[in-house]
């Protein structure tokens, strides 16, 4: 009785650590404080298939169309991991843009991974100069292709502000 008292504390333990680790992997990230935040946040939001959270840190103009259709775009997607490169906020016109550039693993059910590179541009009307509602940092734009690869090399050097 003791042995099996044991090996089912032992059994219960190594469950937990292991609920655990997943847990630290994907805790929560709800992070707005400059653009590579705000794109690991979206990713964290969608590792943990929060996507009402996600489709919100895309401004008004959705790049994907509605909601539903986003959420169907991430129907096969087990796990998301993404890069950030070097980022040079821009200000223009009373906001401040950012072109973060990106490389994301995607992996779907059943396995097969995909790499996509590309751009994302964040932008935040100047906080001085707002009135309520406060708009916070979001994604004005995304610009992603499949590329093949691995995540590091698939990473762009820059991307650009709008013009």
């Amino acid at each position: 009785m003791k042995i099996l008292t044991s090996l089912m504390t032992a059994t219960a333990l190594t469950a937990s650590c292991l609920s655990a680790t997943s847990q630290d992997r994907d805790a929560y990230l709800d992070d707005r404080s400059d653009g590579p935040a705000l794109i690991r946040s979206l990713y964290n939001a969608i590792n943990r298939k929060e996507y009402a959270r996600a489709y919100s840190y895309f401004a008004d103009r959705k790049p994907f169309g509605d909601y539903q259709s986003f959420v169907l775009g991430y129907a096969k997607t087990v796990d998301v991991q993404v890069i950030t490169g070097a980022v040079t906020p821009e200000g223009a016109a009373g906001s401040i843009y950012t072109p973060v550039p990106v490389a994301i693993k995607s992996t779907e059910k059943g396995g097969k991974e995909r790499i996509f590179a590309g751009c994302y541009i964040t932008r935040i009307v100047n906080a001085a100069n707002q009135e309520p509602p406060f708009a916070p940092l979001h994604i004005e734009s995304a610009e992603l292709e499949d590329v093949g690869g691995t995540l590091e090399k698939a990473l762009p050097k820059v991307c650009y502000p709008p013009s």
